[in-house]
């Protein structure tokens, strides 16, 4: 059974940072390309970022690039977000998503839906306030 579990979110000032994790298991996270998504209240699902299967090819949304690291480690099975420099515009819930086949990207765009994706987990919310 695929699940992707996430943590990490939480409140934090404007300017913090914050490191989500998603945990991979029922399927061979090292072979799928993975992503970030998030949904702010009332909007659409946004794209955050893509990391490839082996990590080596990285993409992210105009709206968090040079603030945000995308990482993985495919020895623990899980998928990483490190968010710096948070803004009152990144509260949203953030999902991690897999791929719908292994191997490559089937691409997505900006305001993906969830269904889009293979499997997507829960989500956890991240709140950015003073």
């Amino acid at each position: 059974q695929v699940q992707l579990v996430e943590s990490g979110g939480g409140l934090v000032q404007p300017g913090g940072s914050l490191r989500l994790s998603c945990e991979a298991s029922g399927f061979t996270f090292s072979i799928y390309w993975m992503y970030w998504v998030r949904r702010a209240p009332g909007k659409e699902l946004e794209w955050v970022s893509t990391i490839s299967s082996g990590g080596d090819s990285i993409y992210y949304a105009d709206s968090v690039k040079g603030r945000t690291t995308i990482s993985r480690d495919n020895a623990r099975n899980t998928l990483y977000l490190q968010m710096n420099k948070l803004k009152p515009e990144d509260t949203a819930m953030y999902y991690c998503a897999r791929d719908t086949h292994p191997g490559s990207s089937t691409g997505v765009g900006s305001h993906p839906h969830l269904s889009d994706f293979g499997s997507w987990g829960q989500g956890t919310q991240v709140t950015v306030s003073s």
